[in-house]
């Protein structure tokens, strides 16, 4: 399997256990909110935290504060709200890891997340008169938000969906480069030459991709770092447990000016 190459997705309204197996193996999601924390308010089935690859797992429970470091796997057939101090959630399935680098403080409210297998979803509040980045990404997506609405799978295989609720989102990425002379100019008479050395690999070049999710719009993905062409998305195909649980959570969520729990 070829490792992902890194996209970035960011938002232009100024603002996205599993067992112990192959999953586990995998580089954890992060979710970066400065040095902070953020408390688990809701978790359905089991999950458990370290605090480095050789610390020990612990459990976690409802009302336990999560800080910078942790590393956090979702039980398969579980599900974690995370909440921050303005009433943004981050919400993850089972099966799902991730890792929390920093989580909002005085001095910076941004957050970021990093997700290597598993599906997550974000309800990010918007915050007046506060500049703030939030993000959530994968081994092949990054996505930066601020006032909205959005999710992200990740795949084993490295593909990612991401589905845009409200709000908008640049997406921007790097997949191998793909040589269009041809469909410029047409095809050339190629000369037949003789043998010649085979010379050993070299670096695949990359070339960035960048285009704009609105909502009810979705992207995939590939293993590879490459888009698909973005098209609309309606509620009826994209209604299942998961989607339905989410948005019945954040029709409970109100913003909270003074970003105190």
């Amino acid at each position: 399997m070829r490792k992902g190459t890194v996209l970035s997705i960011t938002v232009i309204v100024l603002s996205l256990f599993l067992i112990h197996s192959a999953v586990a193996a995998k580089r954890p999601m992060t979710v970066k909110v400065g040095k902070g924390m953020v408390k688990v308010s809701y978790l359905e089935g089991s999950a458990q935290v370290r605090q480095s690859p050789d610390a020990p797992w612990r459990e976690i429970k409802v009302g336990g504060i999560l800080r910078g470091g942790d590393e956090v796997e979702v039980a398969k057939g579980g599900r974690m709200e995370l909440l921050l101090p303005d009433n943004s959630a981050l919400r993850f399935a089972g099966g799902t890891l991730f890792k929390i680098n920093a989580a909002p403080d005085e001095e910076s409210p941004d957050v970021d997340v990093h997700l290597a297998v598993g599906r997550s979803w974000a309800k990010v509040q918007a915050a007046t008169g506060v500049k703030r980045k939030f993000g959530i990404s994968t081994d092949n997506a990054v996505a930066g938000v601020r006032g909205t609405v959005y999710r992200v799978n990740a795949e084993e295989d490295k593909s990612v969906l991401v589905r845009v609720y409200e709000g908008e989102v640049e997406v921007s990425g790097k997949a191998p480069a793909q040589d269009r002379t041809e469909e410029i100019f047409g095809k050339k008479p190629v000369p037949i030459a003789g043998p010649k050395r085979i010379q050993g690999p070299k670096p695949i070049s990359m070339e960035e991709w960048t285009m704009l999710l609105k909502a009810m719009q979705q992207v995939v993905i590939r293993p590879d770092g490459s888009a698909e062409k973005p098209r609309n998305f309606t509620l009826e195909e994209d209604r299942d447990e998961w989607v339905d649980w989410n948005r019945e959570r954040d029709q409970a969520l109100k913003p909270n000016p003074w970003g105190k729990w």
